[in-house]
């Protein structure tokens, strides 16, 4: 399960490849963006997309139950980067994972990131086992809210954050999804 790949009916989630430093350094140099995620600085250059590589590659080669699974989102047939999504600090014994997602902006709006979404989701219940998943968003990104709403997730909690990229303080929604809630509307 180290390398996974997952595929769907218009895209492949794969592991993070050298190959991809470009496609990932012009997608998350982008404010409009980066302002939703807690962990990307801005600007965004390819020196952060090499070590984020790297680092991908260390996690999933450091076991074989790996504490997460980082994948790049892939357009198919075209083979073209269009965003990453994850799957994080899984604790095995504990059955649960966090994780997000995001999607450059000239690809969003036509539903990859529910796509992907919702393949990681499949993944973490059916192949890992999980038995809950959290994610979160920040404050006034409703797009985010209205995806995992539709996939299940319920807000749960917030807490304090603060937005790397643009260094304002924010509110974080924290949501969960339980797969016996998953499994009930997927059946």
């Amino acid at each position: 399960m180290r390398d996974a790949k997952i595929e769907t009916s218009r895209l492949t989630l794969r592991p993070w490849a050298e190959e991809d430093i470009e496609q990932l350094t012009q997608g998350l140099n982008d404010l409009k963006l980066a302002k939703w995620l807690a962990f990307v600085p801005h600007p965004y250059t390819a020196s952060h997309a090499e070590n984020w590589v790297r680092r991908c590659r260390e996690i999933s080669n450091s076991s074989d139950r790996p504490a997460a699974y980082e994948f790049a989102i892939e357009l198919r047939p075209s083979r073209l980067v269009i965003g990453g999504v994850s799957l994080n600090k899984i604790d095995w014994q504990a059955g649960t994972a966090g994780g997000g997602i995001w999607i450059a902006d000239n690809h969003q709006g036509h539903g990859y990131g529910r796509e992907a979404f919702e393949a990681k989701i499949r993944f973490a219940f059916r192949e890992l086992g999980l038995t809950k998943l959290v994610n979160g968003f920040f404050d006034g990104n409703e797009n985010s809210w209205a995806m995992q709403r539709k996939l299940g997730y319920r807000r749960v909690a917030e807490v304090t954050s603060r937005c790397m990229a643009d260094g304002r303080q924010t509110i974080e929604h924290v949501t969960t999804l339980l797969r016996s809630d998953w499994e009930r509307r997927n059946n």
